[in-house]
């Protein structure tokens, strides 16, 4: 049993790559393997101000995924936003949070291995002295980092990753590999890294169901109204359509595509008839037009909430896919799916003796 824990920061190179999933993935196979396990988020980005008290909601999440006790959640130090940067840049803001990270972290006894959560991307939290490297450094904190694939030019990132981090870097995690592309991540692009001295822990492959978002979501992000089954927002779009083509070449377009939300005028009703008929999870309205009665009797009958927005399609449109690119983890499906997917991909047991933990010897 190590006297006392160990800190492995998971970072990315660049934002929404996935690192919290790859936190929520792995804390479940490291409690599976009996190991006691802490969590936390130095450098906090989304926050939600409830009772007073400033929540982070990644780490709430997480905390109550894992169902961690108080005693296992280290606190978030502070917020990146507007506000604090401004009251630092103007000198009102002197704390040396280096050293705040050493009082709050080092000096509390946390279980065998405490997993944090790091900034969006490598120069992030500089300001503040909580860059991944920063904070890395303050913890003696090993680094696993999570690079979203986008094509083999990915290498580039995490090379320069590593001339960073240097040996602090004991892994990484491909991200969203696309199925066509997994021959090539694991031929070429595994060996590779290996060979650099980056080993390769886990190549995960793309998923529509992590990248889906919700209708309630795309109501919040659009700030829509919600015309019909507001008892659905629940349900998961994977995938974006414009209906503004004919009704032909939609029906044909919308009949490919799986738990969509399709995007058209409020006036378009063959387009919106010919959706409700096909894999669509909600119906979203542009230009404020009322779609009529008929529409809204078969959307309530197929359970298929209709949303009306005050925007342009391009505009819709736009948020809609900025949605998708920053979706989080936060419905009980996806927490299971990542679950599975870490299990089979990720070399849990290479990670461990990285670490110099053997969880045999660890207590549960």
């Amino acid at each position: 049993m190590p006297t006392s824990a160990r800190y492995l920061l998971i970072g990315s190179v660049e934002t929404y790559s996935g690192k919290s999933a790859t936190v929520l993935g792995l804390s479940h196979q490291l409690q599976q393997k009996g190991l006691d396990i802490a969590y936390g988020k130095p450098l906090g980005t989304c926050l939600q101000t409830s009772t007073g008290t400033v929540v982070e909601e990644d780490v709430q999440f997480i905390t109550d995924s894992l169902n961690l006790t108080e005693n296992r959640v280290a606190p978030t130090l502070l917020s990146l936003d507007e506000l604090t940067v401004h009251k630092r840049l103007k000198g009102n803001d002197k704390t040396d949070y280096q050293e705040l990270l050493v009082q709050k972290y080092l000096q509390v006894p946390r279980g065998d291995l405490v997993l944090l959560e790091g900034p969006g991307d490598l120069s992030e939290g500089n300001l503040f002295g909580l860059s991944l490297l920063q904070v890395a450094e303050g913890l003696d904190a090993a680094v696993l980092l999570v690079s979203r694939y986008k094509s083999l030019l990915s290498v580039e990132g995490l090379l320069s990753a590593k001339q960073r981090m240097g040996d602090r870097l004991i892994g990484v995690v491909i991200n969203e590999v696309p199925a066509e592309q997994l021959e090539a991540g694991n031929n070429i692009l595994r060996p590779f890294l290996e060979q650099q001295g980056i080993p390769v822990l886990a190549m995960l492959p793309k998923s529509d169901l992590l990248r889906s978002v919700s209708v309630g979501e795309l109501v919040k992000q659009l700030n829509a109204e919600v015309l019909c089954r507001s008892d659905r927002l629940d349900l998961l779009v994977e995938s974006l359509a414009i209906g503004a083509m004919n009704v032909n070449a939609a029906v044909k377009y919308f009949r490919k595509r799986r738990n969509m939300a399709v995007v058209t005028g409020g006036d378009r009703v063959e387009i919106q008839q010919a959706a409700l008929e096909t894999s669509t999870q909600c119906l979203i309205l542009t230009g404020q037009l009322p779609p009529p009665p008929f529409i809204l009797n078969r959307a309530e009958e197929l359970e298929i909430p209709i949303l009306s927005v005050d925007l342009d399609t391009l505009t819709t449109v736009e948020i809609v896919d900025r949605t998708f690119g920053q979706v989080r983890v936060h419905e009980p499906v996806k927490v299971e799916y990542i679950r599975q997917l870490m299990t089979e991909h990720f070399d849990i047991d290479r990670l461990l003796s990285k670490l110099g933990l053997n969880p045999a010897t660890a207590l549960s």
